[in-house]
């Protein structure tokens, strides 16, 4: 029997950690949270509204069996590390673990791991402190209000839009996209032009008339501006100067996704997934190593360990010039920094040495990572940059051209930063003869749709959200089918559109970017025991519940669009609805009539298994040749249709009707056609 249990929160991390401390500590995993609100109580918020907003756990759906393993590991251990992730949801798993195994105060300690290597494994069992309360105050106050919202609103959605889902950050994100795609439906481009003088081996352009900025709005303009000029051209100044091209911060959550985004096609999601598999441990051959530190953080702070070991690199593999200073940027509001940058664990891991023990995707992200912590280090490239002015009566134009001296931390970033040099010649005449002016028609562009690394930025800069969250808002979005991708672009769909108008109907005072950023601020306050968690919680409910209780009663729902098609079984027009899966077809006389148009071949993966909630629902053939559906987690989940060769589906929620003595029902607990049947 070890003497001391070690509770993380991840499988892989256990076994990782168990080899660094030895016989004497035993690791178990939780498996990520234990426990979650119920869905009891008023509304199914799982949390008591009337009473202080006392919340009610319950068990995570699997884990039970798991809690009662280490209930028992906790009572045949002398001590308990709890060694959940460093941040204020590894906190709150932490107490949540205290609180459901029953351990006392003077049996356990908290440890935390900003990287999983030995030494700091070791080191951080000699830093152990008690759970911090205002962290986990804070958590779970963004749990409840999160609850709060995300239930309310989704279910004044689902009876009111095509919706299915609405949340806190979620509402605020998708509004971005629809206010950007309105603004690109209303944009009036605008003419203008450019003229340009080619010389031979060249080229210029006009900027400026009489030494002031010039802007040519018309091919009548331009034929002016033409018809003024001569062939030659006299050289009016020319200046040359170096300037430093100063290379980017290390890496924190939000860039990190961004830059995985445009520099190597990776979604948020994927890349917070590969950086938790490169965090957590890789068997390198010689030993097993978390080869980067902790992903989620908003600080670009760097170790004097790393920095120290990283410029000794630099100066042994590039030489001293290259060795920079460290990087800083604008302090930025609700930055935690309660750890470091994103970097490797180590600067001698090269992604070289390590390539042969990672997948593709695992060697992408880490070279990204490496190189960009280790620029971060190195001196700033150099470029020579030259510019020409030219005069023609009274016009000017210029040239501009730079050249590469020192290439300083692109020596490692090339690869992910370009720094094309353009070569411009001497210029030791001072006429120049034209052998060509060319005008050329311009208009306005309309802003750009948001890329996933465009949408991550602006939800940073404007403060809402978190960075950790980000890929899970995005994930949500996608999957609700408010926004379709193009291009690799959001585009908002109807229902997106559809559930972002009637939320600002009657919601604009809380589902908006200042309304959003302030919460994030309070929830900062709480966990630095500046503010009260239920002054905060009661603040928001007494304004938040009146607005739904009215937009319950008020709001208009939308008639849904009909396809010009009659229902078979009752007449009645069929329409167009939207459910969990997306759209389909189903009779306007529901509940009266629950007819729904489906071909057999729609349902292949389109619906969640009504019995475990976790796979789908997929045909199946017998040995025989019999098809039928059944759950995709088959033999774990033996849920099979065999009664009918196309299941019923609720025509609001898309989830399949059930029979309960006698009755159907829709297999969706939360949906509110519960009530109708």
């Amino acid at each position: 029997m070890a003497e001391n249990l070690v509770i993380v929160e991840s499988p892989s991390k256990s076994k990782t950690i168990e080899k660094y401390l030895g016989k004497d500590y035993k690791v178990v995993s939780s498996k990520g949270h234990i426990r979650d609100l119920a869905t009891t109580g008023k509304y199914g918020l799982g949390v008591d509204v009337e009473h202080d907003f006392e919340p009610n756990y319950t068990w995570i759906k699997g884990k039970k069996k798991l809690v009662s393993d280490l209930k028992k590991e906790a009572k045949n251990a002398n001590k308990i590390y709890l060694a959940t992730d460093p941040d204020r949801e590894g906190e709150a798993i932490s107490w949540h673990l205290k609180d459901s195994l029953g351990i006392k105060d003077k049996d356990y300690e908290r440890v935390l791991f900003h990287e999983i290597t030995k030494d700091k494994v070791l080191d951080a069992f000699k830093h152990p402190r008690k759970i911090d309360e205002d962290l986990v105050h804070s958590q779970e106050t963004r749990r409840i209000l999160d609850r709060i919202i995300g239930f309310r609103l989704s279910k004044l959605m689902q009876s009111k839009t095509g919706g299915t889902s609405a949340g806190r950050v979620q509402s605020v994100a998708l509004k971005l996209i629809v206010d950007r795609e309105r603004e690109i439906a209303s944009f009036i481009p605008e003419e203008y032009w450019t003229i340009t003088a080619k010389f031979s081996n060249f080229d210029a352009e006009l900027f400026q008339h009489q030494h002031k900025k010039i802007e040519v709005k018309s091919e009548e303009e331009a034929d002016q501006v033409l018809a003024s000029l001569s062939d030659t051209y006299t050289l009016e100044n020319i200046e040359s100067k170096v300037k430093n091209k100063k290379g980017k911060v290390p890496f924190i959550t939000s860039t990190l996704q961004q830059e995985a985004s445009t520099k190597l096609g990776f979604t948020a999601k994927k890349t917070m997934s590969v950086a938790q598999k490169l965090y957590e441990g890789i068997d390198i051959g010689k030993e097993t190593v978390g080869l980067i530190t902790y992903m989620r953080t908003d600080s670009i702070r760097l170790s004097d360990e790393y920095v120290n070991s990283a410029k000794e690199y630099i100066t042994k593999e590039y030489g001293k010039d290259y060795v920079g200073s460290i990087k800083v940027s604008k302090k930025k509001e609700n930055v935690q920094d309660a750890h470091e940058a994103i970097r490797p664990t180590s600067v001698l891991r090269t992604p070289k040495e390590v390539k042969a023990h990672l997948t593709p995707d695992e060697y992408k992200l880490y070279r990204l990572i490496y190189f960009r912590a280790l620029a971060s280090l190195m001196a700033d490239a150099k470029v020579n940059q030259t510019t020409a002015i030219f005069n023609n009566n009274d016009y000017q134009f210029k040239t501009t051209g730079q050249v590469l001296v020192f290439d300083g931390y692109l020596k490692v970033y090339a690869d992910y930063e370009s720094s094309e040099d353009k070569v411009l010649p001497d210029f030791k005449e001072n006429i120049y003869v034209t052998t060509d002016v060319e005008k050329k028609q311009h208009f306005t562009s309309p802003p750009s749709r948001y890329t996933e690394a465009k949408l991550i930025k602006e939800m940073e800069e404007l403060g809402i959200g978190r960075p950790s969250t980000y890929a899970t808002i995005i994930s949500n979005i996608k999957d609700r089918g408010y926004v379709e991708m193009e291009d690799k672009k959001f585009v908002p769909t109807k229902t997106g559109f559809e559930v972002t108008d009637k939320l600002q109907e009657f919601f604009s005072g809380i589902i908006n970017v200042e309304y959003t950023r302030d919460m994030e601020n309070d929830l900062d306050e709480i966990a630095s025991h500046h503010k009260d968690s239920l002054t905060i919680l009661r603040d928001f409910y007494q304004k938040f519940e009146p607005i739904v209780q009215k937009a319950f009663g008020e709001m208009v729902k939308n008639a849904p669009e009909e396809t010009g098609e009659v229902c078979p079984e009752c007449g009645s027009p069929l329409v167009k609805r939207t459910g969990r899966y997306g759209e389909f077809v189903a009779c306007s006389n529901y509940p009266e009539c629950k007819y729904i148009k489906k071909e057999a071949k729609e349902l292949k993966e389109i619906m969640e298994c009504p019995e475990c909630h976790e796979g789908k629902v997929v045909e199946r053939k017998t040995k025989k040749g019999k098809v039928f559906y059944g759950c995709s987690r088959y033999p774990k989940c033996k849920f099979a249709l065999w009664d009918k060769p196309i299941p019923e589906f609720c025509p609001v929620c898309n989830h399949v009707f059930v029979e309960k003595n006698g009755v159907k029902t829709c297999s969706n607990p939360d949906c509110p056609t519960q009530k109708d049947t």
